[in-house]
């Protein structure tokens, strides 16, 4: 059983009902507070809530990056129209998983731009405040960083 921890991110529809629903489908055992964010990457587009869900899985990290995308295209997320970083209805993000550093093609394990994501580690922080970063330090450390 490995320990992940997925990014959730809406910014069109009915956003919360929208994290909660994807945190559900894919098994979170349990879920950051939600907060309102800035866009981050491209600033034309309204604001985002996002969350972190935490989930213990059976699945490898390719499995679970499938169902992720999955669950996306379920939510009404289409991949590849609309500028990078632009608005959607879903985004879901394997954030961590286990202690592991993945890199294959499609799949970067920590998510590569989670250290210059506050939106995505004050979350984490909330669900466990030791949480470590491979090769980055704790979410901690990596917050003050960013200060």
């Amino acid at each position: 059983m490995t320990r992940a921890y997925v990014g959730l991110g809406a910014n069109l529809g009915d956003r919360e009902r929208t994290i909660r629903e994807a945190a559900t489908r894919i098994g979170a055992g349990r879920l950051s507070e939600i907060r309102e964010t800035d866009p981050w990457g491209y600033a034309d587009q309204p604001p985002f809530l996002n969350a972190v869900a935490e989930i213990d899985t059976e699945l490898g990290a390719r499995e679970l990056l499938d169902v992720l995308l999955e669950v996306e295209r379920d939510l009404g997320r289409v991949r590849g129209t609309g500028p990078r970083y632009g608005p959607r209805p879903i985004d879901l993000d394997l954030l961590l998983f286990g202690s592991e550093v993945i890199e294959e093609p499609g799949l970067s394990v920590p998510h590569p731009r989670l250290h210059e994501r506050r939106f995505a580690l004050e979350p984490l922080l909330d669900l466990d405040t030791g949480i470590v970063v491979p090769e980055r330090g704790t979410v901690a450390e990596l917050l003050a960083a960013l200060d």
